[in-house]
């Protein structure tokens, strides 16, 4: 999953969210580095990702994408996934998207003394740009794959991913709704244990 989603399955929990948000930027004994509960939230954010991974769903998802995509079907497959919760926000908070997506930058800016240096310079990007509302709309999926083209090492053809998307709306909304389901309750779950691993309630 993409960082909305990250955002969003750390369930109003600051600290939790801070380590579920920098999950991929994280190296080395994060116990020695960061509090218990950023350290829950990278954990959980570990857990989303493996579960993700593994998902019969999203495997299924993903065959769709490889004869055009290849290696990237998953790259491709979490933005997809972020376009559809941030597309249909309301079903899932009671908050708007902006408000939800502004309080989740004004907490890291809090806390930038913390966060892993890999991460800042996106930050500063993501927060200029906006891209937690951004995702939900064609024109900021259509600028968020045509940068990571830019990035990767071979011809990804990412840039072609918003018209796919386009051309395959219902099926893949339908794979995520379905899914998202699914992660959500094993993210409350995961949560719980890895609180209550710590000692919490």
């Amino acid at each position: 999953m993409n960082f909305l989603a990250h955002a969003y399955l750390s369930f109003d929990q600051p600290k939790v969210l801070i380590g579920n948000f920098i999950g991929d930027f994280v190296r080395g004994k994060i116990d020695e580095q960061f509090e218990r509960e950023i350290v829950t939230g990278i954990m959980l954010h570990r857990e989303i990702d493996s579960f993700t991974d593994k998902h019969k769903l999203v495997k299924e998802a993903q065959e769709i994408l490889k004869p055009e995509f290849s290696r990237y079907s998953s790259v491709i497959t979490d933005m997809y996934f972020d376009y559809f919760l941030a597309l249909n926000w309301s079903k899932y908070s009671a908050i708007p998207l902006e408000d939800f997506s502004r309080s989740v930058y004004d907490l890291l800016e809090a806390n930038s003394s913390i966060l892993p240096q890999k991460f800042l310079l996106p930050f500063k990007y993501m927060k200029k740009e906006n891209w937690l509302t951004a995702y939900g709309t064609k024109t900021g999926i259509q600028r968020s794959f045509t940068g990571l083209s830019y990035r990767t090492s071979f011809d990804s053809k990412m840039e072609l991913a918003p018209q796919f998307l386009e051309e395959n709306h219902a099926v893949f909304e339908s794979y995520f709704e379905y899914f998202f389901s699914e992660l959500i309750d094993f993210s409350k779950n995961k949560l719980k244990q890895l609180q209550n691993r710590d000692g919490k309630l």
